[in-house]
């Protein structure tokens, strides 16, 4: 209606704009969704079942997307010399080209030793042996869409009903290192951030859920 306005007083069919003062509505704050630890476990139980190169990466896979709160993005552009096994760190490469150094936890960082060992390369020699760290079936760099269709199947053979994307992955690492203690800047500079701001909307998550439980246990809350 603003814009309505503007283009009739401009056409010359209104002397003035009555809208020129009415200020647009704030857009809803919308917080991220994260799971519980208990469904982040339950998915990646889920995607170890079996010895296969199928279930070795998805499991990788899905451990580094929870393990560094990669982007789906940055996942599926990672190559084998992005992997650092003697520090157990990974560079990532986010919005904008920039890089960054993400360490891996223990539960990643053997899940991708069991993938480039005993996975990659049997699906390696099915393509050209391009540099990519995780691979389809026909060898081929793995696709968002294929990130996409893995996290679907072990959701559904995880027994997860609600609607969970990689995204909800990287909702989840913020919010679980805020709740365990993890300094906001650090939390930035692990997703790659460009500012605090950006971030400190998991900070109101963590506060919610804080309040929820006071509210339900202390005796002077209700």
């Amino acid at each position: 209606m603003r814009a309505f306005h503007r283009f009739l007083a401009l056409d010359g069919a209104l002397e003035a704009d009555p809208a020129r003062s009415v200020t647009p509505p704030k857009t809803p704050l919308r917080l991220p969704k994260a799971i519980p630890l208990d469904r982040v476990e339950a998915l990646l139980a889920a995607a170890s079942v079996g010895d296969t190169p199928a279930a070795l990466r998805d499991r990788a896979l899905l451990e580094v997307l929870y393990g560094v709160g990669a982007r789906v993005s940055e996942v599926v552009d990672l190559d084998v010399d992005d992997l650092d096994r003697d520090s157990e760190v990974v560079r990532l490469r986010g919005k904008g080209d920039k890089e960054r150094i993400v360490p891996l936890g223990s539960y990643a960082a053997a899940a991708l030793d069991a993938y480039r060992t005993r996975a990659r390369p049997v699906l390696a020699a099915k393509g050209r042996g391009i540099p990519a760290l995780f691979l389809n079936q026909r060898g081929g760099r793995l696709t968002r869409q294929g990130v996409w269709a893995i996290l679907k199947a072990t959701a559904e053979r995880a027994g997860i009903t609600e609607e969970i994307s990689p995204h909800t992955f990287r909702h989840s690492f913020a919010t679980h290192l805020l709740q365990g203690g993890a300094d906001v800047r650090i939390v930035q500079e692990l997703l790659g951030h460009a500012s605090v701001t950006t971030t400190q909307i998991y900070t109101k998550v963590t506060i919610d859920q804080l309040r929820e439980v006071y509210a339900g246990a202390h005796p002077r809350a209700r």
